[in-house]
């Protein structure tokens, strides 16, 4: 079975068409008008094997709240259409990502219900155009609309642009993991029979 899906979302801030495939080879095809937040965001389709393409028109003119935060909806939702039911998925993926200066802590769980924990302090406020503050937002609505658990830590961390890459990075390979398919798994990885 295919694991793809094709999100369209118009608001009168936003307008964003994103289509990804969890069984892809890395390939991502970003532009969200934010050079350094498209590069994020191929860093994390590249390192969990995904095959995401994210076209946005925001509001830039007002600033890159309404961009980021929407990307990470449309995000989220895409990733819950493509799990479909969760048969066969391992459901937890975590992983301990080094970035030069930087360790980031990511884990997953793909249990239907919605939690983010963020701890990480960076020590600018922007990197490229992107406002620090915006990376903490686009995880959260990720979290939300996709209905998974996620936490990331920053154990370590000095240089903001190695940072925030060592958050993408890790959340693809945790996802990555969280999404592969386990042959023990029969049904779904859930006491309740459901997740």
């Amino acid at each position: 079975m295919s694991r793809t899906a094709a999100i369209e979302r118009n608001t009168k801030e936003t307008k964003i068409k994103a289509s990804l495939n969890l069984d892809g080879t890395g390939k991502g095809e970003i532009s969200t008008g934010i050079g350094f937040f498209d590069h994020m965001l191929e860093g994390f389709a590249k390192h969990g094997f995904f095959d995401l393409t994210i076209s946005v028109k925001g509001d830039l003119n007002v600033d890159g709240h309404h961009t980021v935060e929407d990307t990470g909806i449309v995000l989220g939702t895409a990733i819950r259409e493509a799990l479909g039911d969760k048969a066969g998925i391992k459901r937890y993926g975590s992983f301990l990502l080094p970035m030069d200066d930087a360790l980031c802590l990511c884990a997953v769980d793909l249990c239907g219900r919605p939690y983010f924990s963020c701890d990480c302090t960076f020590p600018v406020e922007r990197i490229g155009e992107l406002d620090t503050e915006l990376i903490r937002e686009f995880f959260y609505a990720v979290s939300y609309s996709a209905g998974m658990n996620l936490h990331l830590k920053m154990i370590n961390g000095l240089n903001a642009h190695h940072m925030a890459e060592a958050m993408f990075k890790s959340f693809g390979k945790a996802l990555d993991e969280a999404v592969s398919k386990d042959p023990r798994v029969q049904g779904v990885l859930s006491t309740k029979g459901t997740l």
